[in-house]
């Protein structure tokens, strides 16, 4: 019995609305004899809304209560994934994400190296080189080619000044992409680094990431990510302090955490709700999308995830 009905609220994510745009379709507009720039990590609001089993009530669960979602494009409560970074991501297999899961996608970031052009870390790798104008600049020039729209733009392993920073920012805008910086409050995170390692290199003020994040939303910034290296991640104990500096300090539908852990999104939906933007693994989405619902949770969210949004 269990089981079936794990089954059926499974199905109830499966149930793509009836205009949705195919994933075969997006995957082929960022194919490099694309020349024209299109939305690639954003969906188009949709002229006519589907339904998924969860709101079906005639014909599917949409007599038991969950919490409803905006619809695309969504400003909040936004849910980004990960690409191709720890595995190996086809497009056979990313056509099968986005097909089933696509309607609680709101974003897909490439990164680490691992594809052949992408729009998070690889700029830093950029910053490396001598002639770095013109470097930066056939950089996004292929990016606006192939289709992507957002442009990561970190300094997670770099020191450079947060001048030069914004200029990165106003470059990334000239060429009518979306600039998104990622700030944080630990130098030399990702990759293999140990966390003793990380330890003895000590972690940043957060006045200055709050700084930081001003500067970049005054520049046109439409959303900040916030690396959880140092916060949730790669920590003795979390730094939830630094988030609820940021959540006060800076405009919630402005920030993104990265959160890819089952009880890290647990934390963040419990403590500021369904309406909190998260980065996860594209393992991850049918447990957030069902606690963002109310339909699934932990010991401490099971049952216990509303919202109040009358019709």
């Amino acid at each position: 019995m269990l089981s079936s009905i794990r089954n059926a609220l499974a199905a109830s994510f499966f149930k793509q609305p009836a205009n949705a745009v195919p994933a075969q379709k997006i995957l082929r507009a960022a194919a490099p004899a694309v020349t024209a720039a299109r939305s690639f990590s954003t969906t188009p609001a949709q002229n006519k809304k589907g339904v998924t089993l969860l709101q079906d009530k005639d014909d599917g669960f949409g007599f038991a209560r969950s919490n409803p979602r905006p619809a695309k494009p969504r400003s909040k409560g936004v849910t980004e994934i990960r690409g191709p970074y720890y595995t190996v991501m086809g497009k056979r297999y990313l056509s099968d994400v986005l097909e089933t899961m696509g309607t609680h996608v709101d974003g897909l970031k490439f990164a680490g190296g691992k594809s052949r052009i992408h729009q998070g870390g690889w700029a830093e790798h950029l910053l490396t080189h001598a002639d770095v104008g013109s470097v930066f600049d056939k950089y996004l020039k292929k990016c606006k080619d192939l289709g992507f729209d957002v442009i990561e733009v970190s300094s997670g392993f770099l020191s450079i000044p947060g001048d030069d920073w914004l200029r990165l920012v106003d470059k990334v805008h000239a060429y009518g992409l979306k600039a998104k910086p990622e700030l944080g409050i630990q130098f030399g995170a990702g990759g293999d680094t140990a966390a003793s390692d990380l330890e003895a290199i000590g972690t940043s003020d957060p006045g200055k990431l709050i700084n930081m994040g001003k500067k970049f939303l005054n520049a046109g910034v439409e959303r900040l990510m916030i690396e959880s290296e140092g916060i949730t991640e790669n920590v003795k104990s979390w730094r939830t302090d630094v988030v609820s500096t940021i959540m006060k300090e800076l405009p919630p539908e402005k920030v993104m955490f990265e959160a890819a852990d089952p009880k890290v999104y647990n934390w963040y939906i419990r403590e500021f709700g369904v309406d909190v933007n998260l980065f996860v693994d594209h393992s991850q989405i049918v447990q957030l999308s069902c606690l963002r619902h109310g339909i699934w949770g932990m010991a401490d969210t099971f049952g216990k995830v509303v919202s109040f949004r009358p019709e």
